[in-house]
């Protein structure tokens, strides 16, 4: 098998260097505007004695901003004389979409949670997955990928980890989930895993703990809160921090299989029915699809496929087919 090319993408930061550092991992980009020019991602390696390593995400989606919030302050603020082991913060993962507002790349239309293992002589956002994948995550033990629903979804807030081949990396994985404490906690089902950020550090043995905490393309004090109390607990679970885990009740849920999704074959006006949180009956309504092109036309009816909680659902009043317009979640406790 032939050796991939080396990544172009060069660390201002020192990554086995004590201290605090904030820097740009730089990734060359020759454009129109500017020949010799660079896509700068910012950085912050906090590093003191031996421990392990967490490896904290933000803006892996440019449209959500609990992570990039909560990281940049924790950036700001962590000191390396409160850790044990070192923490690598990078708080707006896909930078162009961040700066652009939207989920994917503006200049690749890349969906960097779409793009793994990457390519590093490919798109600039497979070379950004692919320094992720080569790079920063063999160096964690832990990975926190933070997401909420961006523009188009809303969700309630929880931590999540999914079902994997290997129970005992599961097992440290719910462990890292129940840690963070959100509100709920998900055993979450993805419908199209195979090039996701989460499979790429899951196939490397680590501990991986994701969320969605909200959407509609914004954050709120709650949102946040829950981010930066859940990111404190995740780095004390795993010994970098001292001091104790911060419990408030949680709700176990889980998404067992794709009867849980709603998905929308019509385009038009969105009428949810019932709101997130709701607990919902298998053959209830949940939804109705509006003809937005005349009057006078009978909607059409969305009914669950099983009982649940409401967990997430479409956030825009305009829908269009393939939409998920509602995920329900078994209550497991």
């Amino acid at each position: 098998m032939t050796d991939l090319p080396a990544n172009p993408i060069s660390a201002t930061v020192d990554f086995s260097r004590e201290g605090v550092q904030h820097g740009f991992l730089k990734l060359p980009y020759s454009r129109d505007d500017s020949a010799w020019g660079a896509v700068m991602i910012p950085i912050t390696v906090i590093q003191r004695g031996s421990g392990p390593t967490a490896l904290l995400s933000g803006g892996n989606h440019g449209d959500e901003y609990e992570g990039p919030v909560a990281l940049s302050k924790l950036a700001q603020r962590l000191t390396a004389q409160e850790v044990s082991g070192r923490v690598i913060i990078v708080p707006f993962m896909n930078t162009p979409a961040f700066h652009a507002a939207r989920r994917t790349s503006p200049i690749d239309k890349g969906n960097l949670n779409r793009s793994f293992p990457g390519k590093p002589d490919g798109t600039v956002t497979e070379k950004i997955a692919d320094y992720f994948n080569r790079t920063l995550l063999p160096l964690a033990d832990i990975v926190l990928d933070i997401h909420s629903g961006g523009r188009t979804l809303d969700f309630l807030p929880f931590a999540a980890c999914h079902v994997l081949p290997d129970k005992q990396q599961q097992a440290r994985c719910e462990a890292g989930m129940l840690a963070f404490n959100a509100p709920y906690c998900m055993r979450m089902l993805e419908l199209d895993a195979g090039a996701m950020y989460d499979t790429a550090a899951e196939s490397q043995g680590k501990v991986f703990v994701t969320t969605e905490l909200g959407g509609g393309g914004s954050s709120t004090a709650r949102s946040v809160a829950i981010a930066e109390r859940g990111v404190r607990n995740l780095l004390i679970h795993a010994g970098i921090l001292r001091g104790e885990i911060e419990l408030q009740p949680s709700l176990m849920l889980d998404m067992p299989d794709a009867s849980c999704f709603i998905a929308s074959e019509h385009d038009g006006l969105l009428e949810m029915c019932r709101d997130l949180g709701d607990h919902v009956t298998g053959g209830e309504v949940v939804a109705r699809i509006h003809d937005a092109t005349r009057s006078g036309v009978a909607p059409i009816e969305y009914r669950a496929a099983r009982s649940g909680l409401l967990a997430a659902r479409h956030f825009p009043g305009l829908v269009q087919c393939g939409d998920t317009l509602a995920v329900i979640a078994d209550v497991l406790a």
